[in-house]
């Protein structure tokens, strides 16, 4: 690897960087200390094993819809509806919890699998606006959001509500049964560690190893030769579009299943949306996204803390987020610095 290519590997690093050093700045600026900050972030994250494995439980959903959004990112697709699917696959996995009693060795298979199919079926749908009624996918994601977050509050106060009455809290606690089996009473659920682990690698043969990976970076990089190549692109963005909502249901289930015990407003935590930034600073690079997955899951957690130790305001978090959004859209791509052009074993380097 020479120094050009070294450079693009690294540059994901360069976004959190900046972020860091920027906020930093901002804390100086306000009295406050940096390093004072970031160990109590620190320490809030990963200060014993309960808040480790906190981060770690926030992560595998984090990280599922992450590696799912590599998928239509590489299709050349904006899932911005990953938000809604990770609401439905919460949704139907709450529908077997909720109505199918039986042991926990056949509740929880049914539970994921309704979840996903639920999840790949609501992406789908986007990919079927797209391809079939001209909308774009941005816009049809985002009102299938909207959609999700509506039936899950409707849910809640009306079918679903729990016996004393309506409620946007949330439904009444699952039957132990459908919950995923924890460990040390965490919220981190080593079974939905295996589901990641296996998503990740799926994910790496399925890009990297498959006549249909090919076929997504082709309908990706040109949708129109990829036509003249024989690459039907309704069908690759339909298919992209549920394996990315299959492995985005399944966080939903993981999320409902093991961070909570019933569907609540808001179930989806903003993951969505995260992930999507979690994809773009890795500049698309599979292995970069589960260590950028695990870094957002400690600042977010470890963020909680602040206000007990210093006199930050948790919100440091959002704001660190937010940051980094902002540099990631000024230094996301190191074309910036205009390091020469690109040579094919480079191209070849980044696949």
């Amino acid at each position: 690897m020479n120094f050009k290519q070294s450079i693009r590997w690294f540059w994901p690093i360069i976004p959190i960087l900046g972020a860091l050093i920027f906020t930093a700045v901002l804390l100086i600026l306000f009295g406050a200390s940096p390093l004072e900050a970031a160990q109590s972030m620190w320490r809030g994250a990963f200060g014993d094993q309960s808040k480790t494995l906190s981060v770690l439980a926030f992560w595998i959903p984090l990280l599922l819809s992450s590696v799912g959004l590599l998928v239509t990112f590489t299709a050349g697709l904006w899932n911005i509806g990953v938000e809604g699917q990770i609401v439905m696959g919460a949704i139907a996995a709450s529908w077997v919890a909720l109505k199918f009693p039986g042991p926990q060795f056949l509740l929880i298979p049914l539970e994921i699998m309704a979840a996903m199919l639920a999840a790949a079926l609501w992406a789908g749908l986007t990919a079927i606006l797209k391809t079939r009624g001209g909308v774009h996918e941005i816009f049809g994601g985002l009102a299938l959001n909207n959609l999700a977050i509506i039936l899950t509050n409707y849910l809640i106060s009306g079918p679903w509500q729990p016996p004393e009455g309506g409620t946007f809290r949330g439904t009444q606690p699952f039957q132990a049964a459908a919950l995923l089996p924890r460990f040390a009473e965490s919220r981190f659920s080593p079974i939905s560690f295996v589901f990641a682990v296996i998503a990740f690698g799926l994910i790496i043969l399925a890009l990297r190893g498959t006549v249909w990976g090919l076929k997504l970076r082709a309908l990706g990089k040109n949708p129109r030769s990829a036509f003249l190549l024989g690459v039907s692109s309704e069908r690759e963005a339909i298919l992209a579009m549920m394996f990315c909502g299959a492995l985005a249901g399944l966080g939903g289930a993981v999320r409902v299943l093991s961070w909570f015990d019933s569907l609540r407003q808001s179930i989806s935590g903003g993951i969505g949306f995260l992930a999507l930034l979690v994809v773009m600073l890795a500049s698309f690079r599979m292995f970069w996204v589960p260590l950028i997955a695990l870094f957002f899951s400690a600042v977010l957690n470890g963020s909680i803390s602040l206000q007990l130790r210093t006199q930050l305001h948790s919100s440091l978090g959002g704001v660190l987020t937010g940051v980094l959004v902002l540099f990631m859209l000024l230094f996301g791509n190191p074309g910036v610095l205009r390091i020469g052009k690109r040579s094919k074993e480079e191209v070849r380097d980044e696949r």
